[in-house]
């Protein structure tokens, strides 16, 4: 099978490289949405509800408004009018929190905000908010931990329009599972975990007049500015987003919160460019997180270990007045052969802030439960997971009853098995022992969807022998701007040192959000397109222009190749660079524009376009100590064409330590007093950190997808995060003989295992 090796390549595209916004980043010259100021500028601070359930009956600012350098307490009666935002279909104005800020007195979660304090320093208004008293009427908050589905119709509104609950059918799979010689019927659970990125989330709002600019850590600038546009009554070419650099985000930074309309508020009243930028307190209660899920999964056999029944009901709580809709759901009816399928899901209605994407929405805690049973049926059945896996090989999307444009989840198996060593491992408990520990083994295979959103791109080619590339796409810190310049090099032959990459930025050519791991799968067609159309140009400039020394030929008669413009019949080693070209006509630069259009909205689709994976896992079980850890990981991704392995390695393995933390460490409690995030902070909130990475093994097959793009590329920052924890915990069961189907696995739970000596 073909793979991705570190041979030497003429071409960027496929070369290791580094991220051309590194030197920016590590010298302190790269600007963060908070890092920018203006004169004037004041600080907001926001004022939150202290209980999770009730009405606000009483503010009191008077004491906040007496403080030197307050300027204002801005509250339900005096912030003015913002108005509701609402879904533009079929993919604009997203927000998972539509109700505006301080609409009501209606309290729905603990850490709603009820007021905001601006004053002329970050201290001062800090002691003002601190200051504001609240009196409140309140009821016991519903943060019940056991989801029960609301009586919802079978079709309902969520964040991203009408759904059906029933997912996916096919067959009889009651009958076909009542019947089955092997059976599986579970539930397992995920709880609530919290972004956590390094950057916390804020906005920097300026008026000028009619429009509105704002500095935001966006994952999606333009979907930001048609929200905005909404809720304060402007055209959108009145609002401009400027997203320069993201400290990351992992989905938290998708959609609009509710800070961002209340600092445009306050600038709006005040007249001022005014910053709000929310504490790690406030991250956990107001810009969402992975929801809470619980899934039963029902697998029926046959003793050979041919599946013939598949059956997953789930359930993902949610805020009060949301429509947040956890797609555990997303590779349930493709990524096996069945005959007979059912998927159906519900929800359940918490005191908590609304719930929203988190690395892998949906695939990630669907496969832990998909994959866990997998790995159930398995030991049953006393089969190698991997054999079962190749017995239930589909052909096709059997879903859809379309073929895949690129499937090669066979092909990841038998590599990590061959890297992992997987054919000398011992199937019984607790029997493989290494230096005192007790290993345990287990794997679990991943997917993610690919496509395209609509982008679009601009690409400059200038005297000097330089580039410019614009998109209004945004980098999240996953390697856009050094993608987008490894494109046009590839296009042009400029060396990346002599590119320029704009970004984030409304006021740019339209790009897609960062977020479905589709940027770069997205940008290729648009920025060769516009690369392509540059070229034409130069072309034409070479047999118009006066100084040319092409004018006797006509367009058909050259080319370009390397940043040279030849004549056909005399080769490259013969022609210009373009730079002299443009410096004899006396032209700064040449410009072309490309789009492409997106694949998402494709109602009938002529394929099924996945990326596919695996993960082979290794833990150590110190029995005396009951402790367990994560010791080694082998990872295949069946990802299409890799533009940059170094990043795309990155990639994976930040994932692969983040499916650690999924497994072993993170979750958000919420107090069933006050309904308050007790965990609220990088103490308490535990992640996988340096200490806790294993020794890492990744690898990519080169297998291009030309469905999505003519270089094949399809995206990878989500997929390697996916079935990580299912992994682990058939490791864990493995070596201790726990079976573990609630996360985070706990020393608890290991404490019930018979192999404690």
């Amino acid at each position: 099978m073909p793979t991705i090796t570190e041979t030497a390549t003429t071409s960027p595209i496929g070369r290791q490289t580094p991220r051309i916004d590194g030197p920016f980043k590590v010298s302190g010259a790269a600007m963060y949405a908070s890092d920018f100021n203006f004169p004037g500028l004041l600080y907001a601070v926001p004022v939150e509800a202290t209980i999770a359930n009730g009405k606000l009956q009483k503010l009191d600012t008077s004491e906040a408004e007496k403080m030197p350098g307050v300027r204002a307490i801005f509250h339900r009666a005096n912030i003015g009018k913002i108005f509701r935002s609402v879904l533009q279909p079929p993919s604009s104005g997203i927000a998972d929190e539509r109700r505006p800020p301080l609409a009501d007195d209606v309290i729905r979660y603990y850490g709603q905000y009820i007021a905001v304090a601006v004053a002329d320093t970050f201290e001062i208004a800090k002691a003002a908010a601190d200051a504001v008293r609240a009196t409140y009427t309140k009821d016991k908050p519903n943060v019940n931990l056991d989801l029960q589905p609301e009586n919802e119709p079978e079709t309902v509104e969520t964040t991203h329009g009408r759904l059906k609950r029933l997912q996916s059918e096919r067959g009889d799979p009651d009958k076909a599972f009542a019947s089955a010689q092997v059976k599986v019927d579970q539930t397992y659970v995920t709880p609530a975990e919290t972004h956590n990125p390094i950057e916390l989330q804020g906005t920097i709002a300026t008026w000028d007049g009619q429009m509105l600019t704002i500095y935001e850590e966006s994952q999606a600038v333009f979907n930001l500015r048609s929200v905005l546009a909404q809720m304060f009554g402007l055209p959108k070419e009145n609002v401009r987003v400027i997203t320069k650099f993201v400290g990351s985000g992992f989905g938290s930074k998708l959609w609009p919160w509710t800070h961002c309309a209340l600092a445009c508020a306050a600038a709006r009243q005040l007249g001022k460019p005014v910053k709000l930028v929310l504490s790690r307190r406030m991250m956990f209660q107001s810009v969402g997180h992975r929801p809470r899920t619980q899934q039963r999964v029902r697998l029926g056999a046959t003793n050979e270990g041919k599946l013939v029944s598949l059956m997953q009901d789930y359930l993902n709580d949610l805020d009060i007045l949301g429509g947040y809709h956890e797609n555990c759901g997303e590779s349930t009816s493709y990524f096996y052969s069945v005959p007979n399928l059912r998927v159906h899901w519900g929800r359940t209605r918490r005191n908590i802030g609304s719930p929203t994407p988190m690395r892998g929405p949906g695939a990630v805690p669907g496969l832990f439960a998909t994959e866990s049973a997998m790995n159930e049926l398995a030991d049953q059945l006393k089969i190698d997971p991997v054999r079962l896996r190749e017995l239930n090989e589909p052909k096709i999307d059997e879903g859809k009853g379309i073929p895949f444009s690129s499937r090669h989840y066979l092909e990841c198996l038998q590599l990590g098995g061959e890297r992992f060593g997987w054919a000398n491992r011992n199937a019984e408990v607790g029997s493989m022992k290494r230096d005192g520990l007790i290993l345990g083994w287990g794997l679990s295979g991943a997917a993610w969807i690919s496509g395209r959103f609509p982008a679009q791109a601009s690409v400059e080619l200038r005297d000097d022998g330089s580039a410019r590339v614009a998109c209004g796409t945004q980098d999240i810190g996953t390697g856009t701007y050094t993608i987008l310049a490894q494109l046009v090099s590839d296009k042009t032959g400029v060396p990346l040192n002599k590119i320029e990459v704009v970004l984030g930025d409304t006021s740019l050519p339209p790009g897609p959000i960062s977020g479905g791991s589709l940027v770069t799968g997205s940008v290729v067609p648009a920025v060769f397109e516009a690369a392509d159309n540059a070229i034409t140009s130069l072309l034409t400039v070479a047999t118009t222009e006066p100084g040319s020394a092409f004018g006797n030929r006509t367009r058909d008669d050259l080319a370009f190749e390397s940043g040279r413009v030849f004549a056909k019949a005399d080769g490259p080693a013969k022609g210009v660079p373009f730079s002299d070209l443009l410096h004899r006509t006396n032209m700064r630069l040449v410009t072309g524009s490309g789009k492409s259009e997106g694949t998402l909205d494709d109602k009938k689709p002529k394929v099924s376009m996945h990326s596919y994976g695996c993960h082979f896992v290794e833990v150590t079980w110190q029995p005396a100590t009951a402790r367990l850890r994560v010791n080694r990981v082998v990872t295949v991704i069946d990802g299409g064409r890799i533009i940059n392995p170094l990043a795309g390695r990155n990639q994976i393995e930040g994932a692969v330590v983040m499916g650690i933390g999924m497994a072993l460490l993170e979750h958000t409690i919420y107090d069933p007093q006050n309904g308050a995030p007790i965990n609220s902070n990088l103490a308490d909130y535990l992640m996988s950190v340096n200490a806790d990475a294993p020794l890492m093994e990744v690898h990519f097959l080169d297998y291009p997808d030309t469905d999505v793009n003519q270089l094949g590329a399809r995206g990878i920052g989500e997929i390697g995060l996916a079935g990580v924890a299912a992994a682990i915990a058939a490791a864990t069961y493995h070596a201790t003989g726990v079976r573990v189907r609630e996360l985070p696995i706990s020393i608890e739970d290991l404490l019930t295992s018979s192999i404690l000596t």
